[in-house]
C-alpha cells in the first residue's frame, strides 16, 4: 500500500492536533512610563496640587502615592509575578503613605529611605553564608543569561572554584551600590524633608526629594551595578571561553 493509502480519513469537522504555543516572553518594562508613573507625576502633584486650592495635603498625597502604587500592582497583573523591585517600590510607597498621614516627625522619612536599600545591602552580604547568594537572583540569573551553557562550560573548562570567586566579589560591589543608595537616601531626605506631615510645606518637600532621587541616588547606584555587570561578564567570558552572543539570552 502507498502511504497514501495507509492514512486513515479524517472525519469532517475533526479538529486538527493543536500545535504547541511558544511561550510569551514577559513584557519588557518601559522605562518612560515607569519614570512618569514613580517620579514625574507624584512630583509635580506633591509640588503644584496638594496646597488647598487642588487637592489639599492629605488626599493630595494620597492621589501621588497611588501612581507608583498602581505601577507595581501593574506590573505584577502584566508578568504573573512579582518583580523584587516592584516589592520595594509598594512597601516604600506604603510606608511613605503610613508615616505622612499618621503625622510622624520628618526624621522618620529620612529613617525609612535608609532603611531599605540598607536592609537589601546586608541581606546580600550574609546570603554569601547561604546556599543562594543574592547575586544569583539580581544579575546572574535565567532571564539575562543562559545559565545552563555557563555551568556547562565552566564544568568543561574545570572553572567552577574560580567562578564562585567571581561571584563573591560581585556579590560585594552590589552590596556597595546598595548601601551607597542607603546613605545618600538618607542625607538627602534629612536635607530636603524638614517640616511636619500634614503641611503643604511637607508635601512640596516630599515632591523634591522624589524628583531629586533619580540623579542623586540612582546614577551612582547604577553605575556601580553596571560596573558590576560588566566584570561578571568579563570574568565569565574569560572562564568559560564563550563569547557574548553565546552568554546572553536574545533580546
Amino acid at each position: 500500500m502507498t502511504q497514501a493509502q495507509n492514512e486513515a480519513p479524517k472525519e469532517p469537522g475533526t479538529p486538527a492536533a493543536a500545535e504547541p504555543q511558544a511561550t510569551k516572553p514577559p513584557e519588557r518594562e518601559n522605562l518612560l512610563i515607569n519614570l512618569l508613573f514613580n517620579i514625574v507625576i507624584p512630583t509635580v502633584i506633591l509640588t503644584k496640587f496638594s496646597n488647598e486650592a487642588w487637592l489639599g495635603t492629605k488626599f493630595g498625597l494620597i492621589v501621588a502615592l497611588a501612581f507608583p502604587l498602581f505601577y507595581g500592582l501593574r506590573d505584577f497583573k502584566q508578568r504573573g509575578k512579582f518583580n523584587f523591585f516592584s516589592i520595594l517600590g509598594i512597601v516604600s510607597v506604603l510606608l511613605t503613605g503610613g508615616i505622612s498621614l499618621m503625622e510622624l516627625p520628618p526624621e522618620y522619612i529620612a529613617i525609612k529611605e535608609a532603611a531599605i536599600p540598607g536592609l537589601l545591602g546586608l541581606a546580600t552580604l550574609f546570603s554569601l553564608k547561604t546556599r543562594f547568594p543574592l547575586v544569583r537572583t539580581f544579575i546572574y540569573n535565567d532571564q539575562i543569561l543562559k545559565v545552563d551553557v555557563v555551568d556547562r562550560a565552566l564544568d568543561k573548562y574545570n572553572n567552577h572554584p574560580a567562578f564562585e570567586a567571581v561571584l563573591r566579589n560581585a556579590t560585594y560591589l552590589l552590596a556597595c551600590s546598595f548601601f551607597v543608595s542607603s546613605t545618600l537616601n538618607y542625607v538627602l531626605a534629612k536635607w530636603i524633608v524638614v517640616s511636619n506631615p500634614g503641611t503643604e510645606a511637607f508635601n512640596e518637600e516630599l515632591g523634591k526629594m522624589t524628583a531629586l532621587s533619580y540623579p542623586v541616588i540612582v546614577v551612582p547606584a547604577m553605575a556601580i551595578m553596571i560596573y558590576t555587570l560588566f566584570y561578571l561578564f568579563r570574568n565569565i567570558k574569560k572562564l568559560t571561553h564563550l563569547d557574548f552572543e553565546d552568554l546572553l539570552h536574545d533580546a
